[in-house]
């Protein structure tokens, strides 16, 4: 009969995600899939603190992938609140990849990941991602695949590289497979279902984190205080943020001799948001302290956690 889709050729639509340790590539392979940058990357562990959702359009399917935080063992009570967000959001989708980076030892955290989603991969497939696979030679990406597939049963195995491109459309292909049938749940065009004032704040945070010292990214929150248009300006959006700390030594180390360093992270931010909005950006810049605000539940809820 002509004119009746098949099942295999029907539109498909649904929910992946992307789990694994702090800085194993996750953020960087959204970026690349969904072709365009809406979830903030940096070397530092722990820098994806929501779950960002970004929307792949196909002709044959709508793809939202969700980036989540690095699975760790907590110290903090952000700490905490951010494992429960991965494993929350473990249970929602229809499909899971779980990405182990490829220059580091597949490790008791990556074991320990593995073995929480071998309880659900009946219900939801998990594909085991060996990322970042530029920076090795190629035996080293074959003795990983190997490594991972003693870890628990996966639906499949790929080793991807969102930096050169490498199989990045081939795993699109994968996760597609599985997503149930359906129409487009975002319209299209849509790159993110993120509201602009996280991911500007988002911004400002990666620009932040560049060059800081190691124990001093857990401790940065920024909120957008205030979003409105330059008065006398009508191609200009004024944007009034706070970058938040939770001591005061802390807050020299942000703002820099001279406030050279909040300069910059406010030169470098201010490039990327008018690049996400379109639009000329005067960007005001604050810094405050809000004393031990990881441990404190009042303080989390006021910055967004």
């Amino acid at each position: 009969m002509t004119g009746v889709t098949s099942p295999k050729d029907a539109h498909r639509s649904g929910f992946a995600c992307f789990v694994g340790r702090p800085n194993a590539g996750k953020s960087t392979l959204t970026n690349a899939l969904v072709g365009s940058k809406v979830a903030i990357t940096s070397d530092k562990p722990q820098t994806t603190r929501h779950t960002i959702r970004g929307i792949v359009h196909r002709e044959d399917a709508q793809l939202i992938i969700v980036d989540t935080p690095g699975l760790h063992r907590p110290r903090t009570l952000l700490g905490q609140r951010l494992n429960d967000l991965v494993m929350e959001t473990w249970s929602e989708v229809d499909v899971i990849g779980l990405c182990v980076p490829a220059d580091q030892k597949v490790g008791p955290g990556d074991k320990f990941i593995a073995s929480e989603l071998a309880k659900i991969a009946k219900k939801t497939p998990v594909i085991g991602i060996v990322t970042k696979t530029d920076l090795v030679p190629p035996k080293q990406v074959a003795e990983q695949l190997l490594a991972l597939q003693q870890v628990m049963e996966f639906a499949e195995l790929i080793p991807v590289s969102a930096v050169d491109g490498y199989q990045v459309g081939l795993l699109a292909d994968l996760l597609v497979k599985r997503l149930p049938t359906g129409p487009q749940l975002y319209p299209a065009g849509e790159l993110t279902d993120e509201p602009e004032q996280t991911l500007i704040a988002e911004l400002i945070r990666e620009a932040a984190l560049d060059g800081v010292r190691d124990e001093l990214p857990h401790s940065i929150a920024v909120t957008v205080e205030e979003m409105l248009p330059r008065e006398g300006r009508d191609d200009m959006l004024e944007i009034h943020a706070a970058l938040h700390v939770e001591r005061q030594s802390q807050k020299a180390i942000v703002i820099g001799r001279g406030g050279e360093r909040l300069k910059q992270v406010g030169m470098v931010s201010r490039k990327q948001i008018e690049k996400l909005l379109g639009t000329k950006v005067y960007l005001d810049l604050r810094v405050r302290v809000a004393k031990d605000w990881q441990r404190d539940p009042k303080q989390l809820r006021r910055l967004g956690f």
